[in-house]
């Protein structure tokens, strides 16, 4: 019986070892999952390093996806979309479910416009291959109107802002937090927002070499992730004080945003493979991607029992 406790003992040592030895390189989006992942507590105790590294959206995400400088990271399903269409080594090994609230085109407070109708010919600012950039398409898309009934000015979330804060364009497709962060402190309103249109996911990708080399430090880390957004969800007043001050933004923002948005870390199922894939049929429609994929092949749903595990499936 000692042999065998001394045996053990050794094993988990080795295991330890071995993780304290590998660093899980890590892409996020304004204080997105590390905050979270930092309010809940979870990071306290892994056993291995993470290096965080944050990006304003997920092009440039994706990018250094590419380029191999980070290993996994977290983005919408419309850039997701155009990387996988582009050859760029990636799959998603889990989903970000939220309501669909939050992923708006928003217009200054005393714009005259009141619709997304009366954007006809107007000017609206999102970012290329952006999840705003997919909402604007499906608002097309479910009036019968063509690319050209809007003017869509393509421009990274720091220039949209000042873009739009100067009157150069009429409104914004944003996402969170940058829609309740205009909400709240400038009074912008929403015209239209995602829900019922398109899917809205978001997606915890990684690249082949990282699933492949890293396969337990990535699941470790979505267990974790998913534990952080079921802690959030029963914490939101708290969670959002923590983001508040660790972004150096007014707690009412996040407030916003958190309240609403109920965000929750999935497993890729059948049902996340069937709404990816209403995103690759929008964009393939639209002759944004030059060939039409299959959701199934870029996605990887062998994660799925440490998601579940760490969201209380």
């Amino acid at each position: 019986m000692i042999r065998l406790i001394v045996a053990a003992a050794l094993a988990l040592a080795a295991i330890d070892a071995a993780f304290a030895q590998t660093t899980l390189r890590v892409g996020d989006q304004k204080g997105n999952s590390q905050a979270v992942m930092e309010a809940a507590g979870v990071l306290k105790d892994v056993p291995y390093t993470i290096e965080w590294k944050e990006f304003a959206a997920a092009a440039p995400l994706l990018e250094a996806l590419a380029a191999g400088a980070i290993d996994t990271g977290l983005v919408g399903d419309a850039p997701f979309t155009f990387a996988a269409a582009a050859k760029i080594p990636v799959k998603a090994i889990a989903a970000v479910r939220q309501s669909r609230d939050g992923l708006a085109v928003v217009v200054p407070e005393n714009s005259a416009i009141k619709s997304f109708d009366d954007l006809r010919g107007r000017k609206i600012a999102t970012g290329r291959g952006s999840i705003g950039h997919q909402l604007i398409l499906a608002a097309l898309e479910s009036r019968g109107w063509q690319a050209s009934d809007v003017q869509i000015v393509f421009l990274a979330p720091s220039d949209a802002k000042v873009a739009y804060t100067q009157g150069a364009v009429d409104a914004w497709s944003t996402w969170e937090p940058y829609v309740s962060q205009e909400e709240v402190l400038f009074k912008s309103r929403r015209v239209i927002t995602a829900d019922g249109i398109t899917p809205g996911l978001g997606f915890q990708v990684a690249t082949p070499d990282a699933i492949k080399g890293k396969r337990a430090e990535l699941e470790d880390f979505v267990r974790r992730l998913a534990a952080a957004r079921a802690w959030s969800q029963n914490n939101v007043e708290g969670y959002a004080a923590t983001w508040g001050r660790l972004m150096n933004i007014p707690p009412a923002v996040p407030l916003n945003w958190l309240t609403r948005a109920k965000i929750r870390i999935a497993p890729i199922d059948d049902s996340v493979v069937a709404d990816e894939q209403k995103t690759i049929d929008l964009y393939d429609r639209w002759g944004l991607i030059r060939q039409k994929i299959n959701a199934a092949d870029i996605v990887d749903r062998s994660f799925g029992a440490a998601v579940g595990k760490g969201a209380g499936l």
